[in-house]
């Protein structure tokens, strides 16, 4: 009887401690979890709408309409080196990172309706003593808390890489799973983050891996270690940070939430994306079913590239589940596919042409005949750092309004 009494009596205490933390977390204003949804500072249910500024800090070459030539960031940089030189590569870098994203952009966003933004990362901003990446992510913080918009931290590609694709800029396998220094420091650099944004109440959370481990039947051997990463990453940011929602995908290109065990930390949320797949209830039941099981919200980090029809029977599916959503992505070059778009370039079908040659150093002498201008290459880039301008911007207006979206 003493040991029963004695477990019920810990039990009230633990309860009651949860509940007083849970309290004073939304006494302090920060975003939390409670049961399946978020809420927000003062205790309401918050429902994530929103989308992601993907090709800002982490660049894919099929934005560019790279579609047969460079892929991943490493890939891209090369390209530009090679047509610029490594110089002016470097200034236009910095130039495209200060204009891709601006305050304007950002109070657009807000003008639609959305009330959050996910903004994919290449950890290499974060890594180190570099300061770069503090300075872009805090004015575009600063810019979403004006207009009253939450962001999430994205870390879309990890030391070592998580997926071994070119979304994670990677050697061509995720060697984060097999590489212990790649581990630690992705753990330091989300430790480092989070001592950075720990007080910032427009920081919703931290997306720790994007889309980890993909389908390929010989990679799946890496699911068992996803969550025990998982653990060493909260671990950290716990240590400087107990105010902020810590997000864990599911692998499979967060598509699969079996790996998961129970939840391991009391202001966490599940995320899972899903692409090109008939948009009906049977296909994200099994995430309904894990938000009701575990009493976790959940959230659709990712979904897009897809008709107007389909996204909007989709968004409309996932609003009568309540839940969170932040569509991919907001912007890229001369597609319906995406909240606003712009234009290609002068001379940019000559540098997508040369780009799908995949000329390689043992071949310069035949690579040399075909490759543009030095003054075209310079006026091509030169024009895109104009075109990727806010005031440039062409609103795919059919695409907005089937996320729902206030066209104004």
């Amino acid at each position: 009887m003493r040991s029963l009494f004695t477990r019920f009596t810990f039990f009230l205490v633990f309860a009651a401690a949860f509940a007083f933390a849970a309290q004073l977390q939304a006494q302090n204003g920060f975003v939390h979890t409670d049961g399946k949804f978020l809420v927000d500072g003062n205790g309401h249910k918050l429902i994530l709408r929103g989308t992601n500024l993907g090709n800002w800090l982490v660049q894919e070459g099929y934005m560019f309409r790279f579609e047969k030539g460079p892929s991943s960031v490493r890939e891209i940089e090369t390209l530009v080196n090679d047509l610029l030189g490594p110089t002016e590569a470097k200034k236009f870098w910095k130039q495209y990172r200060d204009t891709y994203i601006s305050k304007a952009d950002i109070d657009y966003i807000a003008s639609l309706g959305f009330n959050t933004i996910r903004i994919p990362f290449h950890y290499r901003f974060f890594a180190g003593n570099d300061e770069e990446g503090f300075r872009l992510m805090d004015r575009v913080i600063e810019w979403a808390k004006a207009d009253g918009l939450y962001v999430v931290l994205d870390m879309h590609c990890a030391p070592g890489g998580q997926t071994g694709s070119n979304i994670d800029d990677s050697w061509g396998y995720p060697w984060l799973y097999e590489d212990e220094e790649s581990q630690q420091e992705a753990v330091q650099i989300w430790k480092r983050i989070a001592e950075h944004y720990r007080n910032n109440k427009t920081v919703l959370g931290y997306d720790l891996l994007n889309e980890p481990i993909p389908h390929y039947p010989r990679l799946q051997q890496y699911n068992s270690k996803l969550e025990p990463l998982y653990r060493k990453m909260v671990a950290a940011v716990r240590t400087v940070d107990t105010n902020h929602v810590v997000i864990l995908g599911g692998a499979q290109w967060d598509s699969n939430f079996k790996i998961f065990n129970p939840p391991f930390d009391k202001n966490v949320m599940y995320q899972f994306h899903k692409y090109w797949m008939p948009p009906v209830q049977a296909s994200i039941q099994e995430y309904v079913d894990f938000r009701d099981q575990y009493n976790v919200p959940i959230w659709m980090g990712e979904s897009g590239e897809n008709t107007d029809d389909w996204i909007w029977t989709f968004r409309t599916l996932l609003d009568k589940n309540e839940i969170s959503w932040t569509f991919w992505p907001y912007k890229k070059m001369d597609s319906p596919r995406s909240p606003v778009t712009f234009a290609q370039p002068a001379h940019w079908d000559e540098i997508v042409k040369y780009a799908a040659l995949h000329p390689w150093m043992g071949d310069t002498e035949n690579t040399i005949k075909v490759r543009p201008s030095i003054e075209d290459c310079r006026a091509a880039f030169a024009d895109l750092l104009v075109k990727i301008q806010f005031e440039n911007k062409i609103v795919n207006e059919p695409y907005l309004k089937a996320l729902g979206a206030t066209v104004k």
